[in-house]
C-alpha cells in the first residue's frame, strides 16, 4: 500500500510518499521522488530532535540512520505516515492532504 501526504512549507507544496518501510520526498517542481539521503537537513532542527548529535561531525548521517530505523520499527504504512506527519509538523510543515492507496485525498 502507498500513502501520500501533501504538506505546505513556506508557500511550497511538499509531497511525501510512504511505501513499505521507505519514505520518499519531492517538491512541486520536481517530478522525481528522492529518499531522505538526498534531502538537505537543517542542523538546528536535527539538534532539537536529537540533542546528543550537537557536537558530532556525522550528525546528518546519524539523523538519517535513526529515521530509517524508526521507519522499520513501525509496523504499517499508516503508522509511518502518522509519524512523518507528527515529525514534520514539529518543523513547521503544515499537513494538507492524505491519500491512501488510490482512494480520494482527505483534507487534514
Amino acid at each position: 500500500m502507498v500513502v501520500d501526504i501533501i504538506f505546505l512549507f513556506g508557500g511550497e507544496h511538499i509531497f511525501v510518499r510512504v511505501q513499505d518501510c521507505n519514505v520518499f520526498f519531492r517538491t512541486q517542481q520536481s517530478m522525481v521522488y528522492a529518499t531522505i539521503d538526498g534531502l538537505k537537513l537543517d542542523k538546528v532542527g536535527v539538534i532539537k530532535e536529537h540533542p546528543d548529535l550537537k557536537d558530532r561531525e556525522d550528525w546528518k548521517l546519524e539523523a538519517i540512520n535513526r529515521f530509517k530505523i524508526k521507519m522499520k520499527e513501525l509496523k504499517t504504512e499508516n503508522e509511518r505516515a502518522k509519524y512523518v506527519i507528527k515529525d514534520l509538523s514539529n518543523s513547521n510543515y503544515i499537513p494538507q492532504y492524505l491519500q491512501v492507496g488510490g482512494f480520494r485525498k482527505v483534507k487534514l
